[in-house]
């Protein structure tokens, strides 16, 4: 994630122009970046919605059948899809936004969410039927009792490993319930065992969310509290990185060109997938992605606990619909048609996570292929004592995408230690706790 709220709107509309000028891998919308959501409605009452996500390949594949089934069942509504994998994307729909020229319904994830209904850049979804959805997860959504973004799906963190890679350098399997102790034994147990060009994980050090599940773990809370204070634990946030530092120094991580060279799903850079790593963070739901790629060869085991759970069930990506659409009464249609109807159900499957209709996700267990079971395995295994997902106070995504990740860099890099990496992130949070 790399979104600059605070750039200027000359900025925003500059990038617009450069990615109006770039192709969009997978996606046809060379014309959508320049025509007005005012447009796509005719004379003759037939609607054209602008719809855009991020995913993998199979996500995409199932989300157009999914849209070829709703114009065959609603012959006036047709899709100008926009689509492709993460990089880019919330720069490209930012800037879209700003211009107010976004798609009608644009995927969001849960932690952008206050911040793009903050800004007024999200309708209130009234028409859109949450009865069947569980509370908890339809509370990131939700702004002064209405609804602004709904769920698309629920999710477990955990962790994903290449079972082959780990047998034949001698580890052990892990099981669900380890905790950290066992997972940086298990590293310290690779050295001098994994072939050349092959790390026994990424470097996490400055990993956002793979240090969220290490505080989680310790019982140390969150980075940054709901109202908006920072919180990341001294002695914790040291331990952390202090061990990923003598990860790096036993070459039991990626050197840091590498490690940043990473991209998830892509067949020759995800450094999983290449066998360059043997361990990796991911969603419950991702498994099948994975597995497309090299049939077979993973599995998925729970984040490491410690005092606590480290890893968390959440609502995955939500869709919002936006207030300049001129076509908001179909698209809300439309996004409860993608919630609660057990035909689209059946195509989606667990692409964006366990259906958070609780009586579809009920419905499809039984037809799910063997690649969302294990996905369902690590949701369930997960459920009993999993965290508490929570996006934190609105206003903080710069901390996240911006300084967060620039210390995560430094850190790679062996740039700065983790005591100045520690004093960089606390500086930085000052801007954030006295907006």
């Amino acid at each position: 994630m790399a979104l600059k709220w605070k750039r200027s709107l000359a900025v925003l509309m500059t990038v617009a122009l450069s990615i109006t000028l770039a192709a969009c891998g997978g996606s046809k919308d060379k014309e959508s970046d320049t025509a007005s959501t005012n447009n796509n409605t005719s004379s003759d009452g037939k609607v054209k919605l602008r719809i855009m996500w991020w995913g993998s390949q199979p996500r995409h594949e199932a989300t157009l059948k999914a849209l070829e089934l709703y114009t065959k069942n609603n012959p006036n509504v047709t899709f100008e899809p926009e689509y492709s994998g993460m990089d880019g994307y919330l720069d490209k729909l930012s800037t879209q936004a700003a211009a107010k020229n976004a798609p009608d319904i644009y995927q969001l994830d849960p932690g952008w969410v206050s911040d793009w209904q903050k800004r007024g850049q999200l309708a209130e979804l009234s028409g859109v039927d949450v009865s069947k959805v569980d509370p908890k997860v339809l509370t990131i959504g939700r702004f002064d009792d209405k609804q602004y973004a709904v769920p698309l799906g629920s999710v477990a963190y955990g962790m994903i490993y290449d079972k082959a890679a780990l047998e034949k350098s001698g580890g052990a399997a892990p099981q669900n319930g380890w905790k950290w102790d066992d997972f940086f034994a298990l590293a310290d147990s690779m050295k001098g065992k994994l072939p050349q060009g092959q790390y026994f994980t990424k470097d996490y050090a400055g990993d956002y969310f793979a240090y969220s599940a290490y505080q989680y773990a310790a019982g140390k809370g969150t980075i940054v509290t709901d109202d908006g204070k920072f919180n990341i634990d001294h002695d914790t946030y040291i331990a952390w990185t202090t061990k990923f530092e003598q990860l790096r120094k036993d070459g039991l991580v990626p050197p840091a060109d590498l490690n940043a060279s990473d991209k998830e799903f892509d067949p020759t850079a995800d450094l999983m997938v290449s066998g360059k790593i043997l361990f990796r963070l991911s969603f419950s739901n991702n498994y099948a992605s994975w597995d497309s790629l090299k049939p077979g060869a993973y599995a998925l085991v729970t984040m490491p606990r410690a005092a606590e759970a480290g890893g968390w069930l959440k609502p995955s990506m939500f869709f919002g619909i936006s207030p300049n659409s001129k076509n908001a009464e179909e698209a809300q249609k439309f996004v409860n048609w993608f919630l609660n109807d057990p035909e689209a159900a059946k195509i989606l499957g667990t692409q964006r996570g366990m259906p958070v209709n609780s009586e579809i996700g009920a419905s499809i267990e039984s037809t799910l292929s063997p690649a969302d079971k294990v996905g369902l395995e690590l949701l369930n295994a997960t459920l009993p004592d999993g965290q508490t997902f929570t996006t934190g106070a609105p206003g903080w995504t710069n901390f996240i995408d911006k300084d967060f990740a620039l210390v995560r860099d430094e850190l790679s890099f062996g740039r700065t230690t983790p005591e100045e990496a520690f004093n960089k992130l606390k500086s930085a949070a000052e801007e954030y706790e006295n907006q």
